[in-house]
């Protein structure tokens, strides 16, 4: 059974850094497209950042330069690195994954973890 758990979220300073993990197990990490998504209050569940199976990645406009996805397969565990975060970045972040590799379409989700960026 696929099961995938978030943590590392909190409350940061505006300019400060977190790293979000998110924990995998029930599959083989490096044959599954993992992302991670968040949403915020009032708003649509957003794609944040994706890695492949083959390890190409992606990140949305809003994060470019700021946050960084990487994936190590022997811990089973994807990161997010997020660095000089704004408060428009407070959301709920989960992590997702895609057994057909299209990250936009994942078939797993995780609870959860909370990020809130403010002074």
């Amino acid at each position: 059974q696929v099961h995938l758990v978030e943590s590392g979220g909190g409350l940061v300073q505006p300019g400060g850094s977190l790293r979000l993990s998110c924990a995998v197990s029930g599959f083989t990490l490096d044959t599954y497209s993992i992302g991670w998504f968040r949403q915020a209050p009032g708003k649509q569940r957003e794609l944040v950042a994706g890695i492949s199976s083959g390890d190409w990645t992606f990140h949305g406009d809003s994060v470019k330069g700021r946050f960084r996805i990487s994936r190590d397969n022997p811990r089973n565990t994807v990161y997010l690195q997020m660095n000089n975060l704004k408060p428009e970045d407070t959301a709920v972040y989960y992590c997702a994954a895609a057994s057909s590799g299209n990250i936009r379409r994942p078939d797993s989700w995780g609870q959860g973890t909370q990020v809130t960026v403010s002074s």
